[in-house]
């Protein structure tokens, strides 16, 4: 049964202040080393504030033993009312660095709070006094965790983390993402076409182009997610990798493959000619903008490779 903080015995109160600093260290730990690889000054002021939580927890530690002897009762946050539930750091859908900032200052304002609380409510000078110093100490950690914020860095800091956060963002969405695209736009050609000239039926080449579409995606997908588990390279989670990958290959097939659903076929191919054209563009301009490729190199390249496919498709189709 949960229960009112103002009921604590003074035992209890230290004990959970032993708990919090406990849990607090704990979480700081595994948001530096979270945070580590991309964002190492943030981790070290982490790793400065959960060395200073452990020094918090001897102290308290000490004032215990001293005043109430070697055992200590077991009372941690979720068995006193009024404290905010804290999820795990696993519970983090995205353990950004901007996302630990808050939690980071949230938690440091509730045990502000508490041992504000809890001086109050202390009997003996030594404890009101032990009690008040971790309050104004854990003031000063939320005020360290609130200088996390982009806004009050300094601008070199800020520079820095900006382009950490873009280089991350083109290993992990990016790049997969541009894969992905390239491979629909382009693989899918040649049975599209072929199918198209084959037949001159709209219908059978939407089908043959819709099918490439949807294996094409199932297989980049499955092939980027396999292809490693983003521990060595901070490549990001399998998972999101292979979902924007997948995705956006049939995105790339798709995209001329609907024009077919016109029952005009020769309608239908100038459609599909055109859209293939903005496809190939788009790659261009998003491996300019994101790989620093040359537009113009990056349109050659791009437009080149697909022009061949789109050629070979349709000899084989009209042969």
């Amino acid at each position: 049964m949960r229960r009112n903080f103002k009921d604590l015995s003074a035992p209890e109160v230290l004990a959970l202040a032993i708990s919090l600093e406990e849990e607090d260290a704990r979480i700081f730990r595994e948001f530096a080393r979270l945070l580590r690889g991309n964002f190492p000054k943030a981790a070290a002021s982490l790793d400065e504030m959960q060395a200073q939580e452990d020094g918090h927890r001897h102290r308290l530690i000490e004032l215990f033993r001293k005043k109430f002897g070697e055992e200590i009762p077991l009372v941690r946050r979720h068995d006193v009312r009024g404290f905010v539930r804290r999820d795990p750091v696993q519970a983090l859908r995205i353990p950004s660095a901007q996302a630990i900032r808050k939690q980071v200052a949230l938690m440091e304002l509730e045990t502000a709070r508490f041992y504000e609380k809890a001086a109050q409510q202390a009997t003996d000078a030594e404890s009101r006094q032990l009690l008040g110093d971790l309050a104004l100490e854990e003031r000063k950690h939320e005020e360290t965790s609130a200088t996390f914020d982009p806004s009050r860095q300094p601008e070199s800091e800020r520079e820095e983390e900006a382009r950490t956060s873009r280089q991350l963002f083109v290993l992990q969405v990016v790049q997969p993402g541009l894969a992905g695209l390239m491979d629909g736009s382009v693989s899918t050609l040649a049975p599209l076409f072929a199918s198209a000239f084959a037949t001159h039926d709209s219908w059978d080449a939407f089908l043959v182009g819709t099918a490439a579409s949807v294996g094409a995606g199932i297989s980049m997908g499955f092939a980027e997610a396999l292809s490693d588990d983003g521990s060595l390279t901070g490549r990001g989670r399998p998972l999101l990798r292979g979902l924007v990958c997948g995705l956006m290959t049939f995105v790339g097939g798709i995209g001329h493959a609907l024009p077919y659903l016109i029952p005009h076929f020769g309608l239908a191919t100038t459609i599909a000619t055109v859209v293939v054209a903005f496809e190939l563009l788009a790659i261009a301009w998003i491996r300019n903008r994101y790989m620093d490729t040359p537009f113009l190199s990056a349109a050659f390249q791009v437009v080149v490779g697909g022009v061949i496919v789109l050629l070979s498709g349709i000899l084989i189709g009209s042969s």
